[in-house]
């Protein structure tokens, strides 16, 4: 692997945790695929507080304040090598700050483009395609997002790191992009793979990296059934919902009480807990945790298949750290 200042005109792509997992999903799919490894972490001083800590067994734990790590991959096609910058959680205050130091480092690294995935909430249904919308610092970025064929944003904000990181590239003088991957504002705290599978055709389609896509489709494909099963349950029972249409309309009239309703229905019907479990895991479950992680350590492109199965029961953050820690350098291991 090429030492970090032999890069080959680098990107870098920037995730955190956010609306449907769309962002997070797409950057480990690509941390998995492409087999990425660690190369730094980056430190967030007093930007971040910690709001509580873990029990085991009934021992504390030490405290710790939210990780920010780097990843890379080399491009064999001597194209863009690849930084993948993954957050565990955007700090409270001094987002701007935080930001400018992170592009201040990317700079050092000689990333010459910046790229941040994001959900974009909207009235579509689970089986309608997913567009992609787009951003750009400068107007070349802008007019290629055009030729990709995403929807343009003409006016509005990007909320969060996900765009503030963009302002601070502008700043610097680095070209960037946003991509945002459409999901259903009524499951918005679901999990939708059909996003990060349409960011990451648009992103691979703008770097001309090869991924293999389809676990990605896979389960796009089955989280869009179940949820359009449940969408019409609920159509049934309470009439057609204003906030959420036939078509591709801009309506943004939403009935939040349904909302709630049909996103905790979601959540059991795709067997999906978006909260920890208070509970201890079962020795069945946590054998096949240890089963998917044995794999993964063999095989990093299977990472995704573990990720789906601790997001699945709400078990992400419990190993995160683990998690990310199987892309370490070999020797680290």
């Amino acid at each position: 692997m090429a030492e970090l200042n032999q890069l080959n005109h680098p990107w870098l792509v920037a995730v955190w945790p956010g609306m449907g997992h769309v962002a997070i999903n797409a950057g480990v799919y690509l941390l998995s695929k492409l087999e990425m490894t660690a190369i730094a972490e980056f430190e967030g001083g007093d930007l971040f507080d910690v709001n509580h800590v873990e029990v085991n067994d009934g021992l504390i734990q030490p405290a710790r304040r939210p990780r920010n790590r780097f990843f890379v991959w080399v491009d064999p096609q001597k194209r863009h090598d690849l930084l993948l910058f993954v957050g565990e959680a955007q700090p409270p205050i001094g987002k701007f700050p935080f930001c400018r130091q992170l592009i201040a480092y990317a700079k050092e690294l000689g990333v010459e483009r910046v790229i941040t995935f994001a959900a974009m909430a909207t009235n579509m249904r689970p089986e309608h395609p997913c567009r992609v919308f787009g951003a750009a610092t400068d107007p070349e970025g802008v007019e290629e997002l055009r030729k990709l064929d995403l929807t343009i944003l003409k006016n509005g904000n990007i909320g969060g790191l996900n765009g503030v990181l963009l302002g601070a590239a502008a700043l610097s003088g680095l070209r960037g992009e946003c991509l945002l991957g459409e999901m259903p504002q009524v499951f918005a705290q679901v999990p939708f793979p059909k996003a990060s599978l349409a960011i990451l055709e648009v992103f691979t389609a703008m770097t001309g990296i090869q991924i293999d896509l389809e676990e990605l489709a896979e389960q796009g494909r089955a989280v869009e059934e179940q949820l359009g099963e449940l969408l019409q349950r609920v159509e049934e029972q309470y009439g057609p919902q204003p906030g959420i249409s036939s078509g591709h309309e801009d309506e943004r009239e939403y009935a939040p009480d349904v909302e709630e309703q049909a996103e905790d229905e979601a959540r059991e019907k795709i067997g999906y807990r978006y909260e920890e479990p208070e509970e201890a895991i079962a020795p069945s479950v946590e054998a096949k945790i240890e089963e998917l992680f044995a794999r993964a350590a063999t095989d990093r492109s299977k990472a995704f298949e573990l990720k789906r199965e601790l997001d699945r029961l709400g078990l992400f953050k419990k190993y995160e750290d683990r998690f990310l820690d199987l892309f370490k350098k070999k020797e680290d291991n």
